[in-house]
């Protein structure tokens, strides 16, 4: 949300916020956009003037403010109906899927940047090279991560059925967010609402293996294409992608991120960018922030650490790291996400570690309180996920994984949150 406020003030504006808590990042940033407010709630912000008020998806029903606006029968937009409403006249390019959205979103704009293209974007993450998450100005074309997650609290359908995207990607579909979607088939469902929402110009590209999108292309009428893994070889730690017979050597690792790069391919062919253009453009993608970050790299190890929190993210990146590299693995995985921490989701992460040396799962038996959610043991989790350790310990984790670092294995890390700040000697 604060990179919405400062990407608005930019725009011109007139800009003012409130939360409970505010952390860095955002609290620096806000301070130096001069749009810092006061910590608390506080009906009296909420004037009779204002044009509109934005809700956050962590906001609550019952929040003082949010009364107060609904009293006074001010305009309340979630974060994507506001964005929706702003690029109504823009071309509209979103990238959906459980997995790979902030990646693929990443390459496109990082193509698009360096071919010095004019354009907007909403991303869920930092991306090198971009100062916002977020970017509304007078261009003509967005580019937008699709979220399958709720709104708001008072909008409770996806994110991604705002936008109406006059092209898009799905990269995937695999069951995640078991809080807002019970069932799988409920799950399914939204990305069949995302399909039908499409302009009625719109076409989407989709990932040609995933059994779930070819059984929902068969009945659909919007025009789609399927796309699958480009023709590759691994090298130095790196990857050379060869397309209409010529070589790219690229940054990228593992074939899922392969994946999305060809996806990304065919957007940017959309935009009239032509093959060999995308891919040199590309040589000099090296991921977005917390996916796939390579953060040490010797000339016998490397240590990455990366966003993955569901079942399909998690398998994926296991196996890039352990088919790009030679030598030991170990890879560590924090329970932290709402699904991650239920037990009826956990058996889903049954062998997705396998390809691994050592697979460690770390959680905090704090989080299960803070999160008001059932505890689990560590010999359930063991259960669920197969061959694996289970450490509920911060300094135990510590440990091992720097007595692993000295060993010179590779390493690395997964979470959405921060392994309760365990003291790990090479960050």
């Amino acid at each position: 949300m604060h990179n919405l406020a400062i990407a608005l003030k930019n725009r011109g504006y007139k800009i003012t916020g409130s939360d409970d808590a505010i952390y860095d990042p955002a609290k620096s940033n806000l301070e130096k956009a001069d749009l810092l407010p006061a910590v608390g709630w506080d009906t009296d912000y909420i004037t009779p003037d204002i044009d509109v008020v934005i809700l956050g998806m962590h906001a609550r029903a019952d929040n003082p403010e949010l009364q107060r606006a609904r009293e006074l029968g001010l305009k309340i937009m979630s974060f994507p109906e506001f964005v929706a409403d702003e690029c109504e006249d823009k071309k509209r390019i979103v990238v959906a899927g459980s997995h790979g959205k902030t990646t693929t979103t990443a390459m496109i704009m990082h193509v698009l940047s360096q071919l010095q293209m004019d354009f907007d974007y909403l991303v869920g993450s930092s991306i090198d090279g971009f100062d916002l998450s977020v970017k509304l100005t007078d261009a003509d074309l967005i580019i937008i991560e699709g979220d399958e997650y709720l709104s708001s609290p008072l909008d409770m359908k996806s994110k991604f059925l705002w936008y109406q995207p006059h092209v898009s990607i799905i990269t995937g579909i695999a069951y995640d967010h078991i809080n807002v979607f019970p069932t799988f088939e409920s799950y399914l469902a939204t990305f069949r609402s995302y399909i039908a929402s499409h302009h009625k110009d719109g076409k989407f590209f989709w990932f040609q293996k995933d059994e779930h999108l070819a059984k929902m292309v068969t009945n659909t009428s919007v025009p789609n294409k399927a796309y699958d893994t480009p023709q590759f070889r691994l090298q130095d730690g790196g990857t050379i992608v060869t397309a209409n017979g010529v070589d790219y050597p690229l940054a990228v690792v593992g074939k899922h991120n392969l994946e999305n790069l060809q996806a990304a391919q065919l957007v940017c062919q959309e935009l009239d960018i032509s093959l060999d253009a995308f891919y040199k453009a590309a040589e000099s993608f090296t991921g977005a922030g917390r996916r796939m970050e390579k953060i040490i790299e010797t000339e016998t190890q490397v240590v990455y650490r990366d966003f993955a929190h569901s079942p399909s993210k998690l398998q994926a990146t296991t196996e890039a790291i352990a088919e790009t590299y030679t030598g030991n693995t170990l890879a560590v995985f924090e329970l932290h996400t709402f699904s991650s921490l239920n037990k009826d989701f956990l058996p889903l992460y049954k062998d997705t570690m396998s390809s691994a040396t050592k697979a460690v799962v770390y959680f905090d038996e704090e989080v299960f309180a803070h999160k008001k959610m059932t505890p689990m043991s560590p010999e359930f989790v063991k259960e669920c996920f197969g061959n694996v350790t289970v450490l509920n310990s911060a300094s135990e984790l510590s440990d091992l994984v720097n007595v692993a670092y000295d060993k010179g294995d590779n390493i690395l890390l997964m979470s959405s949150g921060k392994f309760n700040n365990a003291d790990f000697k090479f960050i």
